[in-house]
């Protein structure tokens, strides 16, 4: 299997699975009930994409301690059926806040479950894009991830390099990792990368799982 990232191309010999870019296993389509946004909703999931049978342990962590959306770009860094794009568009519309959600992800599945789970729900600001449909100058108000740790430290490190500098200044991204999976050196290895003018801070842990938080400054 083949993926393509925008830090470079690599090539990993693996069974298929949610970072497959192009599934050829049979769909199975299936309905789930669940609560997004604060409120009950029905969407739909396809086999070969992440986590198709139920809302994941780690993102439900991720969702439950995030803040409301703020006005600008968001990104949901490996949308998956969706969730966190989903989550952030319902609290964001209740709200009357002005979100443009970028849902991005290498699988064709996931984006087309993203984007018809989005038509479901009347949710206009959701994008389903693949990294080269993001504007090279577009700057993120937030990024909201449960990251993708199976693919390996040098693909994961490329995907987190390439985004989380791309926050806005004050902005703030919040990713969700397994505790038994990495999730404190890779809040080590976060804030080496980014540096000076960026804050990682561990602001949740639940069921065996992290939320990092990384801030922005403002650059003042």
């Amino acid at each position: 299997m083949s993926i393509d990232y925008p830090t470079g191309h690599y090539t990993v010999t693996v069974s298929e699975h949610y970072f497959t870019e192009s599934p050829s296993s049979d769909a199975k389509l299936r309905e789930l009930t669940l609560e997004l946004g604060g409120r009950e909703v029905t969407v739909r999931t396809a086999a070969g994409t992440f986590s198709p049978t139920r809302l994941d342990l780690g993102t439900s962590v991720l969702l439950r301690h995030l803040p409301a959306p703020e006005p600008g770009a968001l990104l949901d860094l490996g949308c998956g059926w969706g969730p966190i794009a989903l989550d952030a568009a319902l609290r964001a519309k209740d709200a009357e806040v002005d979100v443009e959600v970028w849902a991005l992800d290498v699988n064709s599945r996931s984006l087309e479950s993203t984007a018809e789970n989005a038509r479901r729900l009347g949710l206009g600001c959701i994008r389903t894009v693949r990294a080269e449909d993001i504007p090279a100058d577009l700057e993120f108000t937030a990024i909201r991830s449960n990251p993708p740790i199976r693919v390996g430290k040098e693909i994961l490190h490329g995907l987190l390099s390439t985004w989380i500098p791309r926050l806005a200044p004050g902005g703030r991204a919040d990713l969700v990792v397994s505790k038994n999976l990495g999730a404190d050196s890779l809040q080590r290895w976060l804030a080496e990368m980014l540096g000076d003018g960026f804050a990682v801070t561990r602001t949740g842990s639940s069921k065996g799982f992290r939320v990092l938080t990384i801030h922005r400054g403002t650059g003042d």
